[in-house]
């Protein structure tokens, strides 16, 4: 399995939200680079980058760090948040990132995620995130009233890359990731997984592995020092 440990980007700053809320912001730190370099030098091959501003009005404000991460770090780097358009994928692309998560457009635009698809293949991901059982969407602010399971069996169906799936309620608020529902999902559809929320300790990686998922995404753990990266890079593996 995969750790992909995150830095959600707000005004170029690292940041963490509780369960969601933008309300509940808290800067972590002014220089992200310097936290993904800190990555690399705890073991970690991948990062997971979302930005929020971008995942409320759908543009790129955070390009420029996020350039910054890409091409100065060996990180493979994954980014979501305000990805609607096959011309901020190629932004991102042309950055030098290596694939782009696809959430808001996942399911308000089929069509865009069909040829999105299409087009890059394994470099879209698609972003589930949870909220009382639905897909949430415009950075966690809306319901969409598309349930989970109708969702998956599409992303099954279009051959989707990845899923990254979120439990909102359980993103930030060091209690343990949601075990029961990432056992559910790997068992019942034949899509790479990754898990996203709640990982708060080296036991939530551990169970995560023994449940064959792709990847889990460490965030809120890493900068509270819960977990030691470098210890939970190991235990991933």
């Amino acid at each position: 399995m995969i750790l992909f440990p995150a830095i959600d980007l707000s005004d170029g700053k690292a940041v963490r939200l509780l369960r969601g809320d933008y309300r509940q912001m808290t800067v972590f730190s002014d220089d992200p680079l310097s936290v993904a370099r800190d990555f690399v030098a705890s073991g970690a091959t991948h990062v997971h980058l979302v930005d929020l501003d971008g995942a409320k009005d759908g543009n790129t404000p955070n390009a420029d760090v996020v350039k910054a991460i890409a091409t100065e770090t060996p990180l493979f780097c994954e980014i979501g948040g305000g990805v609607r358009s096959l011309d901020v994928a190629e932004s991102y692309f042309s950055r030098g990132v290596d694939r782009v998560i696809l959430g808001t457009a996942a399911v308000t635009d089929p069509a865009f995620l069909e040829t999105a698809v299409r087009e890059y293949g394994n470099r879209i991901a698609v972003g589930a995130d949870i909220k009382d059982g639905e897909i949430a969407i415009r950075g966690w602010l809306e319901k969409s009233g598309v349930k989970l399971d109708e969702f998956m069996r599409r992303m099954v169906g279009l051959g989707v890359g990845c899923v990254i799936v979120t439990d909102v309620s359980k993103d930030g608020a060091m209690k343990g990731t949601n075990r029961a529902l990432y056992r559910e999902l790997s068992q019942n559809y034949a899509v790479p997984i990754t898990a996203s929320g709640g990982v708060s300790s080296l036991s939530d990686v551990i169970a995560l592995r023994e449940l064959g998922l792709y990847g889990a995404i460490v965030g809120r753990a890493y900068y509270d020092r819960a977990i030691d990266l470098k210890e939970a890079c190991e235990v991933a593996k």
